[in-house]
């Protein structure tokens, strides 16, 4: 189990990467994470087989460098925020409520078991799980009812590495620091520990891996360069959107809003892999940008309120200024249903009954309803004729006028609504810029070339090349030796 001084450390990208590693010895591998705190989610296998479950986009982006199927025992427990206090909690794919940040404490140790169920299944097969924890284990308040790093360790009796990050300063520190304060059983959990995130040549740190030792006994595993191919994996977590503020010159320039609960962002990584697109994601307070030609509305996992907030940022005035020059606009899942004339809530479904007006660029209404469509799909394009995949997460039902004019076919069914200019449109579909035909021919529309990055490909060889990295960095097989 890889558990991490602090979020944002590297944890996931190194159990990808480890995972591929193992593959590429011929090891039978699978990922495990027994609690995410992600908006970012994928399908994933039920019990049974079938599809239609929600884990974290991070174990999905693990099982494929394992090359297996995702399953929701891959990630048992889900936390979807909602507000700053609360979340939608989705256990073994499913959800199962919502709690407060205080009321969800008093119920881990009910979640504990669907943890442990599922840890006594993912292994089903394989040689070796390799597990990501999650935050930090030195957060020592939350231990009495910890199901995410050594309380799950300890009940499960898992071997830990610890991962500490050099890249943002204090590594020593922070790695002895988590030796002191934890009890003695869970510090007996750990059997040593890697460096991440060095720039530079690593023997200049030699004398900090010597004081690590000193003050905690514990030996290496290896000091991790910075990995250029880990930008082409999907991010976990929106705080990385912070470091993507400003984007590179090109010459289309894509402007993506950052909304409060934004979800599945990866959706933008084709495009920014585009080597003419500018992307940029606006935070809270900034204008969006006046010389974008194409401005795309993410997914949120509490639509009406990112609504409220994108009218509180005066980004519905920047966005009809964009409509009156002649601009192209897309919104995706939560970002099609704000498009529309209205969102209306009667059930309270995302946190109390409510409504909330459209940003009227699509003629069309959206209402919530209880009934979640979770599915991976193939799809057409209906303005291009071309093949789509990908998959929905979603709940509401859309409709209106615009929907005549779809924006892709999915099962023969209509999805998605377009404006009578061709020049705004809709869908429920996640992972619509990762088809290669249809990325190139939208581009081609909007005056520059694209499409020559196959977006699949590209991920496998960001797998392969971080696994050789680890491999040379890491006594990989020192850390595989620990399992039991």
């Amino acid at each position: 189990m890889l558990q991490g001084t602090g979020s944002d450390v590297g944890k996931t990208v190194l159990v990808a990467g480890l995972c591929r590693a193992a593959r590429h010895r011929g090891i039978a591998v699978r990922p495990f994470k027994p609690q995410n705190m992600s908006n970012n989610a994928a399908v994933a296998d039920l019990p049974g087989g079938q599809t239609g479950g929600e884990i974290g986009r991070a174990q999905w982006l693990q099982a494929l460098a394992c090359g297996v199927p995702p399953s929701v025992h891959m990630n048992p427990v889900l936390l979807k925020p909602q507000s700053e206090t609360g979340a939608q909690i989705v256990v073994h794919g499913k959800v199962f409520g919502q709690a407060k940040a205080r009321d969800y404490q008093a119920l881990k140790p009910r979640l504990m078991d669907a943890v442990l169920e599922s840890w006594g299944r993912v292994g089903d097969g394989a040689d070796l799980v390799i597990v990501e924890g999650a935050g930090s284990p030195a957060e020592i308040n939350l231990r009495p009812r910890d199901i995410a790093n050594m309380g799950f360790a300890t009940r499960a009796n898992v071997p830990v590495v610890l991962v500490g990050d050099i890249d943002r300063g204090g590594v020593i520190a922070s790695i002895a620091g988590t030796h002191l304060v934890l009890p003695d059983e869970d510090r007996a959990m750990i059997v040593g520990y890697l460096v991440n995130k060095f720039r530079g040549d690593a023997s200049l740190f030699d004398a900090g891996l010597a004081a690590i030792g000193e003050f905690t006994g514990w030996p290496c595993f290896g000091v991790v360069p910075w990995l250029d191919a880990a930008a082409a994996l999907p991010a976990e977590d929106s705080v990385v959107l912070e470091r993507l503020i400003a984007g590179r010159n090109g010459a289309l320039k894509i402007a993506v809003p950052v909304l409060g609960r934004i979800a599945n962002f990866d959706d933008f990584d084709p495009l920014n892999a585009e080597p003419q697109v500018e992307l940029v994601f606006v935070p809270p307070g900034r204008k969006l940008p006046g010389d974008a030609g194409l401005i795309v509305i993410p997914g949120s996992k509490s639509t009406i309120a990112d609504l409220v907030r994108f009218r509180e940022n005066g980004w519905d005035r920047d966005l009809l200024e964009h409509r009156r020059r002649g601009g192209h606009v897309v919104g995706i899942c939560g970002g099609y249903q704000m498009l529309g004339r209205r969102v209306c809530d009667p059930q309270g479904i995302e946190g109390g009954p409510a409504e909330a007006e459209g940003l009227g660029l699509l003629d069309v209404e959206t209402v919530m309803a209880p009934e979640k469509t979770i599915r991976n799909v193939a799809a057409r394009s209906a303005h291009y004729d071309v093949p789509l995949s990908g998959y929905e997460i979603h709940l509401g039902r859309t409709r209106g006028p615009d929907c005549l004019r779809p924006a892709a076919i999915i099962d023969g069914v209509a999805d998605g609504a377009t404006s009578p200019d061709g020049k705004v449109f809709g869908t429920y579909l996640h992972g619509l810029f990762s088809a290669g035909a249809f990325r190139t021919r939208f581009l081609e529309d909007l005056g520059v070339a694209g499409g020559g990055v196959d977006h699949r490909a590209a991920l496998e060889t960001a797998l392969d090349d971080i696994a050789s990295r680890l491999e040379q960095a890491l006594d990989v097989d020192a850390i595989f030796s620990q399992a039991r």
